[in-house]
């Protein structure tokens, strides 16, 4: 086979990934390379960047290998959001980790911040609310601990940037330093409304302008490749496409329906809904740019920070390594017999936001099983879902009609099945696991003329419906009304 494709590379928490695409959007080739998070105290999550963008190499070579002797169109990037670093801009070298958006290192900032009635400035500019998820407050704590961080940051000796920036800076050898929309409207930094860097956020964090790269649209003109060692992968490849990796998914989704509410599952979930225009919300969700594609697109937002992970926490404490073993042991279960598994390891995230929360398993008699506490901990993703989900039809006033669902959760069968349930909606699920680098892909396709929405890529085509079991309704009710009642136990309780 000779015709041209697209290489999409999507980084996320856990897997670099890359895929090449063909002008028929089918998947021609694909590569993988496992990725390693550091926790070198309680509430630090790290990454090192050069193993993240060794891992992007490594995926990146396997996969054109794969179609060796096809030209690569274009470049497309999705990646992990809010994960942030610094690094020098005279040779590249990183001074800090890439700080996780799972790390909590910036909660005293926060609290300060919240304390001192910044709530309402921040949110109204951001769409977000003050959490350590978002970068802001953990770059103010990073450019404090490198000497003479913020003159180095005022004087353009330092760069900050988020994981789409560092990878883009790698392919074009620090030639090029940018973001795009979506990614920067993660950082807390960005105001959604006038749609740039805003100088009020930067003084209040203290970041100097300087330091953060140029914005630009999701699909556009983003540098060439300039690096010559990776095999496959020629100088002078345009990279079209970079888009956070939720925002991708949800671009990939939209383009098979005009408005749609997509729930991402992995070690964390985003449940996102495109619109027309920003409308802020005091129900817990986030209001962000969805992307650029020659038109601002916005979104509501509910990002819960352990889904995946919480399953995969209590799955360890019952010795359970293996996924399957863990759905096999639930699906042999009828019901949780009233105990819940709220994952608040690190706190809430949406519609709570509560930083002080802690986990919990509730509910336990002496008739709880492994098999049950299997069962719950599977159940803790879909409650939590669920609570985004409830809120968004709250913010949208109206009642949604289904969900469409993509990554990795979304092929266990079971799971599905319980998440329809709990919902009583249909759950529309992707063909394919692959939507974040299908959405990039698209992008960087339009870009290229060679597609103009997402159905004309066959990769994206089919997929299957999972329908809710109506007879279940008033005892799933009953049940939610438990998940909500642990919640409430869980969450902070001031004297």
């Amino acid at each position: 086979m000779t015709g041209p494709v697209i290489l999409a590379i999507d980084e996320g928490t856990t897997n670099a990934k890359a895929i090449a695409v063909d002008k028929q959007g089918n998947v021609v080739a694909r590569g993988s390379q496992a990725l390693d998070i550091a926790h070198p105290q309680p509430g630090l999550a790290e990454q090192d960047p050069w193993q993240i963008w060794q891992g992007v190499r490594d995926a990146v070579t396997t996969c054109l290998a794969q179609c060796a002797g096809r030209e690569v169109a274009a470049v497309a990037i999705s990646n992990q959001r809010e994960s942030i670093l610094c690094w020098q801009r005279s040779d590249g070298q990183p001074l800090t980790p890439i700080v996780s958006w799972q790390d909590r290192r910036s909660e005293a900032l926060c609290a300060e911040l919240r304390a001192a009635g910044h709530s309402g400035l921040i949110s109204s500019r951001t769409g977000l609310a003050i959490d350590p998820m978002f970068p802001a407050a953990k770059i103010t704590g990073l450019l404090a601990a490198i000497p003479d961080g913020f003159n180095r940051a005022q004087a353009g000796e330092l760069a900050i940037g988020t994981v789409d920036t560092w990878l883009t800076w790698q392919l074009t050898n620090g030639e090029n330093f940018v973001t795009d929309y979506a990614n920067a409207a993660r950082t807390q930094l960005f105001n959604i409304h006038s749609a740039q860097w805003d100088n009020a956020l930067l003084e209040l964090f203290k970041i100097p302008r300087e330091a953060l790269p140029t914005v630009a649209t999701s699909a556009g003109e983003h540098g060439v490749v300039v690096r010559n060692d990776i095999p496959g992968l020629k100088p002078g490849t345009p990279i079209l496409a970079l888009i956070g990796d939720s925002h991708a998914a949800l671009y990939a989704q939209r383009n098979l329906q005009a408005e749609v509410i997509k729930a991402t599952y992995g070690t964390g979930s985003s449940l996102m809904m495109s619109m027309a225009k920003p409308v802020l919300t005091d129900n817990g969700l986030s209001t962000t740019v969805a992307w650029h594609d020659g038109q601002l697109r916005y979104a509501f937002e509910g990002n819960i920070t352990h889904t995946g992970s919480g399953a995969a926490w209590l799955s360890k404490m019952l010795g359970i390594g293996d996924p399957q073993r863990l759905t096999a042991m639930a699906a042999t279960t009828e019901s949780n017999q009233g105990i819940y598994f709220v994952p608040a390891l690190s706190g809430l995230g949406a519609p709570w936001w509560d930083l002080q929360a802690r986990g919990m398993v509730c509910g336990l008699t002496d008739a709880a099983t492994p098999e049950i506490l299997a069962r719950v901990a599977l159940e803790s993703i879909v409650w939590q879902i669920a609570d985004v989900f409830f809120a968004m039809e709250q913010a949208s006033g109206q009642q949604l009609a289904e969900l469409c669902v993509d990554g990795g959760a979304t092929q266990n069968d079971w799971l599905m099945q319980l998440q329809a349930d709990v919902l009583q909606r249909p759950l529309k699920r992707a063909p394919t696991a692959e939507v974040s680098a299908l959405g990039a892909t698209l992008l960087a396709g339009k870009r290229l003329g060679w597609w103009q929405q997402g159905s004309d890529l066959q990769a994206l085509t089919g997929g299957t419906t999972i329908y809710p079991r109506e007879a279940l309704a008033q005892q799933v009710e009953e049940n939610y009304k438990g998940w909500v009642a642990a919640v409430a136990r869980c969450r902070y309780q001031p004297n």
